[in-house]
């Protein structure tokens, strides 16, 4: 006995409608997050312990820049996505909904400040 609909089988939507494209959005972020974090360590990890005008310089390179921007979005919204799914599967009702919202406001308020430090880095880079 077959569960789902042909129309659901051919748009591959589940029962909730929203399964498949969460799965998917987790895999995209996965396989960028597989590329991003060694581009990361080999470009922008070395700038640990280095003096404060170095960083700021280094930092200001347009290509280690968008790493670091690259990383911080899709580091954290892979995060998000991920807490959501484990609150959803351990707490229930009011306890879910504000939790996945502080989980949420978390990830979005790190990457607003990150951003905006970078940003700020990029921007005092010149000014060096």
């Amino acid at each position: 006995m077959r569960y789902l609909t042909d129309r659901k089988r051919a748009t591959a939507l589940g029962s909730a409608r929203s399964g498949t494209e969460h799965f998917y959005g987790m895999q995209t972020s996965g396989a960028a997050l597989a590329i991003l974090v060694p581009l990361f360590f080999v470009f922008v990890a070395p700038l640990i312990g280095a003096p404060h005008d170095v960083v700021l310089r280094s930092l200001g390179h347009p290509g280690r820049a968008v790493i670091t921007g690259l990383l911080l979005v899709v580091g954290l919204i892979h995060f998000k996505n991920g807490a959501r799914v484990m609150i959803e599967d351990y707490t229930h009702g009011a306890t879910r909904k504000g939790l996945i919202f502080v989980a949420a406001a978390i990830a979005y308020v790190l990457i607003a400040a990150g951003l905006f430090a970078l940003v700020r880095i990029s921007l005092l880079s010149f000014a060096v």
